[in-house]
């Protein structure tokens, strides 16, 4: 089965074996798959996907082989359209979720949440022992230094390779302590009523990963009301910041 090639910068497919969510924090306010949830209830309400309320939970068992059917090794970006930690999502499907995981190391796989805690638990309590697979990636998510208490349970989470996303930077991330951390992606929010976000605060995050030396940094993009401003326009300081972890 092929995939779809993802728009988001630092991915190449997305995988969503769940569908929906629901605000927990600022950074949650103009969320991106809301909007396009939203849109696509208008356009299809009988939709199976997305012929729901937002905040309505959705289990999708014939996704959970998706991985396994692509055949090529990717960067997968796992719930892009939920968050693989909620609440309504029974542990028993997170762990069959981390099954196809594990059994697909040609794959990488970019799990990225606001609920740190329940990933802490989750994944201390999967691998007690030893620490999650180094082609599993776990991040969370960080849009101002009122949140950066994630990035401490993310520190305390047995995990190869840890990830943060500074998007919607929506605040000086300055103080926030790197330590532990492989990779940070930054950006700014997109989309009607975009919450500007300033040039120094991304330099900032960059400027503290460079010194930190093994801390890869990816810069996604200004954003805008309009235009979102990626790719060849995602420029800092007149180059692009497309890292990723070693």
């Amino acid at each position: 089965m092929s995939a779809s090639t993802s728009k988001i910068e630092w991915t190449n497919s997305t995988w969503n074996p769940t569908t929906g969510c629901a605000q927990v924090s600022p950074g949650c306010e103009r969320c991106y798959a809301m909007r396009l949830v939203n849109t696509r209830q208008v356009l299809n309400p009988k939709s199976p996907r997305y012929g729901h309320p937002f905040d309505e939970v959705m289990l999708h068992y014939d996704r959970l082989d998706q991985p396994s059917r692509w055949r090529s090794p990717r960067r997968i970006f796992v719930d892009s359209m939920s968050d693989l930690f909620h609440r309504d999502i029974p542990d028993e499907f997170i762990g069959r979720i981390f099954d196809e995981m594990e059994r697909n190391e040609r794959h990488v796989f970019q799990v990225l949440t606001k609920r740190a805690e329940r990933m802490k638990r989750f994944v201390n309590r999967r691998y007690s022992n030893a620490k999650c697979p180094a082609h599993v990636w776990l991040g969370v998510s960080i849009e101002n230094i009122d949140y950066a208490w994630r990035e401490t349970m993310l520190r305390g989470t047995n995990a190869a390779v840890r990830w943060i996303s500074a998007e919607p930077l929506i605040g000086s991330l300055a103080k926030l302590d790197l330590d532990g951390i492989d990779w940070l992606v930054a950006g700014g929010e997109s989309g009607p009523g975009a919450r500007p976000m300033q040039e120094a605060w991304v330099r900032e995050l960059r400027d503290r990963c460079v010194a930190a030396k093994r801390v890869a940094f990816f810069f996604k993009q200004w954003g805008g009301v309009r235009k979102k401003r990626g790719g060849a326009e995602a420029l800092l300081d007149g180059r692009r910041w497309t890292e990723y972890p070693a």
